[in-house]
Protein backbone atom coordinates (compact mmCIF):
# COMPACT_ATOMS: atom_id res chain seq x y z
CA UNK A 1 0.00 0.00 0.00
CA UNK A 2 1.45 3.32 -1.10
CA UNK A 3 1.23 6.16 1.40
CA UNK A 4 1.91 9.80 0.66
CA UNK A 5 2.22 12.19 3.59
CA UNK A 6 2.33 15.93 3.02
CA UNK A 7 3.51 18.60 5.41
CA UNK A 8 4.54 22.22 5.39
CA UNK A 9 1.30 24.02 4.77
CA UNK A 10 0.17 26.98 6.82
CA UNK A 11 -0.86 30.60 6.77
CA UNK A 12 1.32 33.27 5.25
CA UNK A 13 0.97 36.82 4.05
CA UNK A 14 1.04 37.66 0.37
CA UNK A 15 4.59 37.83 -0.90
CA UNK A 16 5.76 35.19 1.55
CA UNK A 17 7.08 31.69 0.98
CA UNK A 18 6.27 28.15 2.03
CA UNK A 19 7.89 24.80 1.33
CA UNK A 20 5.71 21.75 1.11
CA UNK A 21 7.07 18.25 1.58
CA UNK A 22 5.65 14.89 0.59
CA UNK A 23 7.19 11.66 1.79
CA UNK A 24 6.26 8.50 -0.07
CA UNK A 25 6.33 4.91 1.11
CA UNK A 26 7.43 3.55 -2.25
CA UNK A 27 10.44 1.28 -2.57
CA UNK A 28 10.96 2.43 -6.16
CA UNK A 29 10.56 6.13 -5.37
CA UNK A 30 13.64 7.11 -7.34
CA UNK A 31 11.88 6.00 -10.54
CA UNK A 32 8.48 7.45 -9.67
CA UNK A 33 7.11 10.57 -11.34
CA UNK A 34 5.53 12.78 -8.70
CA UNK A 35 3.20 15.73 -8.86
CA UNK A 36 1.67 18.50 -6.80
CA UNK A 37 -1.93 19.55 -7.32
CA UNK A 38 -3.99 22.14 -5.58
CA UNK A 39 -7.69 22.67 -5.05
CA UNK A 40 -8.98 26.14 -4.32
CA UNK A 41 -12.37 26.61 -2.67
CA UNK A 42 -15.19 25.83 -5.10
CA UNK A 43 -12.74 24.96 -7.88
CA UNK A 44 -11.49 21.78 -9.49
CA UNK A 45 -8.21 20.24 -8.52
CA UNK A 46 -5.44 21.45 -10.84
CA UNK A 47 -1.86 20.43 -11.55
CA UNK A 48 0.77 22.79 -10.20
CA UNK A 49 4.00 20.97 -11.01
CA UNK A 50 5.42 17.53 -11.68
CA UNK A 51 8.84 15.92 -11.67
CA UNK A 52 10.02 12.74 -13.36
CA UNK A 53 12.22 10.11 -11.80
CA UNK A 54 15.13 11.67 -13.68
CA UNK A 55 14.37 15.10 -12.26
CA UNK A 56 12.77 16.64 -15.33
CA UNK A 57 10.25 19.22 -14.20
CA UNK A 58 7.02 20.55 -15.61
CA UNK A 59 4.99 23.52 -14.41
CA UNK A 60 1.55 24.68 -15.31
CA UNK A 61 0.42 28.29 -15.32
CA UNK A 62 -0.56 27.92 -11.67
CA UNK A 63 3.01 27.37 -10.55
CA UNK A 64 5.17 28.65 -13.34
CA UNK A 65 7.76 31.23 -12.37
CA UNK A 66 7.11 31.22 -8.64
CA UNK A 67 7.11 27.58 -7.61
CA UNK A 68 9.93 25.05 -7.72
CA UNK A 69 9.46 21.31 -7.50
CA UNK A 70 12.37 19.12 -6.46
CA UNK A 71 13.03 15.69 -5.02
CA UNK A 72 15.41 13.95 -2.66
CA UNK A 73 15.43 10.29 -3.58
CA UNK A 74 17.49 9.39 -0.50
CA UNK A 75 14.60 10.64 1.64
CA UNK A 76 11.75 9.47 -0.61
CA UNK A 77 10.55 13.05 -0.56
CA UNK A 78 9.34 15.55 -3.11
CA UNK A 79 9.19 19.25 -2.33
CA UNK A 80 7.30 22.27 -3.59
CA UNK A 81 8.98 25.58 -2.85
CA UNK A 82 6.43 28.36 -3.23
CA UNK A 83 7.65 31.95 -3.39
CA UNK A 84 5.91 35.28 -3.95
CA UNK A 85 2.68 33.76 -2.78
CA UNK A 86 -0.60 35.38 -3.75
CA UNK A 87 -4.07 35.14 -2.25
CA UNK A 88 -5.17 33.08 -5.25
CA UNK A 89 -2.65 30.40 -4.23
CA UNK A 90 -4.89 29.59 -1.28
CA UNK A 91 -6.14 26.03 -1.30
CA UNK A 92 -5.42 22.46 -0.33
CA UNK A 93 -2.26 21.08 -1.88
CA UNK A 94 -2.01 17.40 -2.70
CA UNK A 95 0.90 15.21 -3.56
CA UNK A 96 0.37 12.36 -6.00
CA UNK A 97 2.16 9.54 -7.71
CA UNK A 98 1.60 10.51 -11.33
CA UNK A 99 -0.85 8.34 -13.30
CA UNK A 100 -1.95 6.48 -10.18
CA UNK A 101 -4.82 6.67 -7.74
CA UNK A 102 -2.47 7.42 -4.87
CA UNK A 103 -2.89 10.81 -3.25
CA UNK A 104 -1.82 12.35 -0.01
CA UNK A 105 -4.28 13.70 2.51
CA UNK A 106 -3.60 17.28 1.49
CA UNK A 107 -2.12 20.24 3.30
CA UNK A 108 -3.83 23.61 3.62
CA UNK A 109 -2.15 26.74 2.34
CA UNK A 110 -3.75 30.06 3.18
CA UNK A 111 -2.37 33.30 1.79
CA UNK A 112 -3.74 36.52 3.19
CA UNK A 113 -3.48 39.82 1.38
Amino acid sequence: QVQLVESGGGSVQAGGSLRLSCTASISTFRFAPMGWYRQAPDKQRELVASISGLGDTNYTGAGKGRFTISRDNAKNTVYLQMDSLKSEDTGVYYCTLVDSNYWGQGTQVTVSS
